[in-house]
């Protein structure tokens, strides 16, 4: 039986977890959570705070992936921690909905911006216009597009972790640079003409509230998601002992310093009152300091950076149900491994199927936002699988202990679960309807096992 080969080193580790967290929300998030702050210092204090989550997220995964480097990531550790049921429903949601959803609107966003620069790529542009009865079906070249980009990608997935991990690296390494320089000319333009000086970043710091400050952190803790990227990947990193925790540690650390500098920029060019309620906040700031190239410079870097971080969803997120397919409790091809490419083709092709009728269909966003109160859910129960390994398991080898245990995983979990409260405060009836929408996996959890149950009945002799 052919298996998934480990092909990916450190670097590969590092810029994965960089692409998969870098995308659109740190160019659109800063406006929003401006309303609920009075300065811009509480600015840089929120997104340090959220970065400080992910990286005890990625300090306690990092025990996990070391401790179990298989496919899958998280659904192994919630099987091996509480039963397969509740690595079933993860793996459920993550498939159905997280996974598939957040690539299609990946997808859907750079088909968006590309339509800036060829309209006749756009959203708005219909490729045809079809009613039959209720049914009214107008496809249009911006859907197209984002359809194309998804099988491009997945095509290059299919050939190797090797050739998916070198397109994801370049688009990685070209938006740490733009960003970088984006940041540099940012703070030296803003220095020499003057404009918001960082005097003003006290101002207002009295008028701060926690509920406004917890508020504004709900999207910057969206904003570095992906960070588990590796660990899903875990089966094809060289030296996992080694490779993923620091791997885990160091891009979400990059991370962190770029998400700063680029908010430090944003407050140097724009005053709060100008800020406050954007949403491309950095097109206006882009605007504000560069002038009209720098919109069109901005435009085109969000265009690769929805790209990228598109890139390394599609590496990582078949793995999950890959890794189910294995269990006997998904899908049976999806376990599907190629003989000479080493990849879980099938599991890459039903994901690049899924993800493209969810952009066809536009209900991707809908969807995504009834179970995205659960995925604070499942990150604590993850978290908290480190202390439960530890107790059932404590001779099994661990070549990296979390630093700070148990502190750090029990505030990673402690994090979760009030991001988690929050949200089915602020929205029962969709928090509501994204629990029934996983609960529906139980029958479907317990279909499969049956299934796997007479297969194995019937294998013994």
């Amino acid at each position: 039986m052919p298996e998934l080969e480990r092909k990916l080193g450190l670097g590969d580790s590092v810029f994965l977890v960089i692409g998969s967290v870098l995308g659109s929300g740190i160019f659109l998030t800063t406006g929003i959570i401006a309303k609920d702050l009075p300065s811009p210092l509480f600015i840089w204090l929120a997104w340090f705070v959220g970065g400080l989550l992910a990286m005890s997220g990625a300090l306690t995964y990092g025990e996990l992936g070391a401790l179990w480097p298989k496919a899958g990531g998280p659904y192994v550790y919630l099987r091996e921690s509480y039963g397969s049921l509740a690595a079933f429903l993860y793996g459920w949601a993550f498939f159905w909905v997280i996974g598939g959803g957040g690539i299609a609107a990946l997808a859907v966003g750079f088909s968006e911006y590309l339509g800036t620069f060829v309209p006749g790529l756009s959203l708005s542009h219909a490729l045809f216009e079809l009613d039959i009865g209720p049914l009214q079906i107008h496809p249009s070249s911006g859907q197209f597009i984002a359809v194309l980009s998804i099988v491009f990608l997945s095509g290059m997935n299919s050939f190797g972790i090797r050739s998916g991990a070198r397109v994801q690296n370049a688009f990685a390494i070209i938006r740490i640079v733009a960003l970088l320089g984006l940041a540099g000319f940012g703070l030296a333009i803003g220095k020499k003409a003057g404009i918001h000086a960082f005097s003003q970043a006290l101002q207002g710091s009295s008028k701060a509230t926690w509920s406004g400050f917890a508020l504004a952190l709900i999207p910057i803790v969206w904003a570095y998601d992906g960070w588990y990227s590796v660990n899903c990947t875990a089966e094809e990193v060289k030296k996992p002992g080694k490779n993923i925790p620091l791997g885990l540690a160091l891009g979400t650390m990059i991370v962190m310093l770029l998400y700063l500098l680029t908010n430090i920029v944003y407050s140097i060019a724009l005053p709060m009152e100008k800020m406050r309620g954007i949403v491309r906040v950095g097109e206006a700031a882009s605007l504000q300091l560069f002038g009209p190239r720098g919109g069109a410079f901005l435009t085109a870097l969000i265009l690769l950076t929805i790209f990228g971080c598109l890139s390394a969803s599609v590496i990582y997120c078949p793995r999950i149900p890959f890794a189910m397919a294995r269990d006997r409790l998904f899908f049976r091809k999806m376990a599907f491994v190629h003989p000479r490419y080493h990849v879980p083709s099938k599991a890459i092709t039903a994901q690049m199927i899924w993800s493209g009728l969810l952009c066809l269909s536009g209900t991707y966003q809908s969807l995504y936002e009834y179970v995205v109160f659960a995925l604070a859910l499942f990150f604590a129960a993850t978290g908290f699988s480190v202390i439960i390994l530890r107790l059932k398991d404590p001779g099994r080898p661990r070549p990296y202990r979390v630093w700070g245990y148990p502190v750090i995983p029990l505030l990673f979990v402690l994090a979760n679960l009030i991001l988690f409260a929050n949200m089915v405060l602020s929205r029962p009836l969709q928090s509501l309807a994204g629990a029934l929408l996983i609960l529906l996996g139980v029958p479907a959890y317990v279909f499969w096992k049956k299934t796997s149950l007479k297969e194995e009945s019937s294998v013994q002799p």
